[in-house]
């Protein structure tokens, strides 16, 4: 809670600076990662104060905001002409953890697929847990605070409009959590695709050239030689089928046509 009264606060944000093309949020938490983030900053006492950055937030205050591996680095103007320099801080976690991380989600078709199409599943909480890893601060101890202003409650207004602004992000874009914990999605990705093509950690991945449409439309009807016998699914998985069928010559941006179909999949009912 600030130690001023509600009045007082009203005349502060009505004196603030505007800030001319600043960066504004304009809703939050619709995706199930960014509910998850503010359900956890509510849980270690912080989500509840989100509500005094709101108005800063959405009224375009933040002059930047830059997400790092293990950091938030932002500007807020507020009613001083310097902009105030807003610090959050999260644990990165190390090569180590995410290598276990990483061959975790390699191992799983499912998680590989979702992830290289741009999606985050709601069971990925506890993939990671089963590697010892917390995706959200699981405490109040996960995060350091600082502000540059005056006020010595924390978080501060500068803050929580930090905080709301990051739940917007993270709704925007899912691998910005995944940043925040030290791992960019190209290297995410490029990382999952090579331990999923060669099959070991080490071993890099040579691409293959997909022969040009035209070499290959004499066959482009014929069906290779497919034991039906194998085509029974032996899993009650919506996915199985998807992998006892033969690889498709044709990519689709390198893709194989089977990953691309496997969250389709899932969707079907058992």
């Amino acid at each position: 809670m600030s130690d001023q009264p509600f009045w007082a606060e009203e005349d502060h944000l009505k004196r603030r600076i505007a800030v001319e093309n600043g960066v504004r949020a304009d809703g939050v938490a619709r995706s199930w990662w960014s509910r998850r983030f503010v359900a956890v900053l509510e849980e270690i006492g912080v989500g509840g104060r989100m509500a005094r950055g709101k108005t800063y937030a959405r009224a375009g205050q933040i002059v930047s905001c830059e997400i790092d591996a293990g950091s938030v680095v932002a500007l807020v103007q507020g009613t001083r002409p310097t902009p105030y320099k807003v610090r959050i801080g999260v644990p990165a976690w190390g090569k180590a953890e995410w290598a276990r991380a990483e061959q975790a989600l390699a191992e799983d078709a499912w998680y590989a697929a979702a992830l290289l199409a741009g999606g985050m599943p709601p069971e990925i909480e506890e993939v990671f847990a089963g590697v010892g890893l917390s995706l959200f601060p699981a405490t109040q101890r996960d995060l350091t605070m600082d502000c540059t202003c005056p006020d010595a409650t924390v978080p501060c207004k500068h803050l929580a409009a930090v905080f709301y602004l990051l739940a917007e992000r993270f709704d925007a874009d899912p691998f910005e959590v995944l940043a925040l914990r030290g791992r960019d999605r190209e290297t995410l990705l490029a990382n999952l695709r090579r331990r999923r093509g060669s099959g070991s950690a080490l071993e890099p991945v040579v691409e293959q050239q997909a022969a040009p449409l035209g070499e290959l439309l004499h066959a482009f009807f014929e069906s290779p030689e497919i034991d039906l016998g194998r085509l029974v699914p032996a899993s009650p998985e919506p996915g199985a089928l998807l992998d006892q069928v033969p690889d498709l010559v044709i990519t689709v941006r390198r893709r194989q046509v089977r990953a691309l179909l496997r969250p389709a999949y899932r969707q079907f009912p058992l």
